[in-house]
């Protein structure tokens, strides 16, 4: 079993992610995901765009792919219950209030 990533910050409750969901949001705003890690007060506005950005691309990909199967005639694909945007709801309310307070987030400590 794989051991899911906790985020913390002196100003807010830790944020916990399923391994697979914390190593996919390191990657993507490009950090380590393979020991712990910080993000600076200064990095989390180019963290949370990184993020929103990917959200956008994984919904109009969906998206492309529900329309090409309609248009074939086919039952659309089936994707995750819980969305990339769910699921980092709570890591963007965290970087929110760290950012204000100047404050980083931590993992893997």
């Amino acid at each position: 079993m794989t051991t899911p990533y906790r985020f913390k910050s002196r100003d807010t409750g830790d944020v916990v992610m399923l391994h697979h969901t914390g190593k996919r949001v390191l990657e993507i705003i490009g950090k380590d995901p393979s020991g712990p890690g910080i993000i600076l007060p200064d990095q989390i506005p180019g963290a949370a765009a990184a993020l929103h950005a990917a959200i956008e691309q994984e919904e109009a990909d969906q998206k492309r792919q529900k329309d090409e199967a309609q248009a074939k005639g086919e039952l659309p694909p089936e994707f995750e219950v819980v969305s990339l945007r769910m699921r980092c709801q709570p890591m963007f309310e965290m970087m929110e209030r760290c950012r204000q307070a100047g404050v980083e987030i931590v993992w893997g400590v």
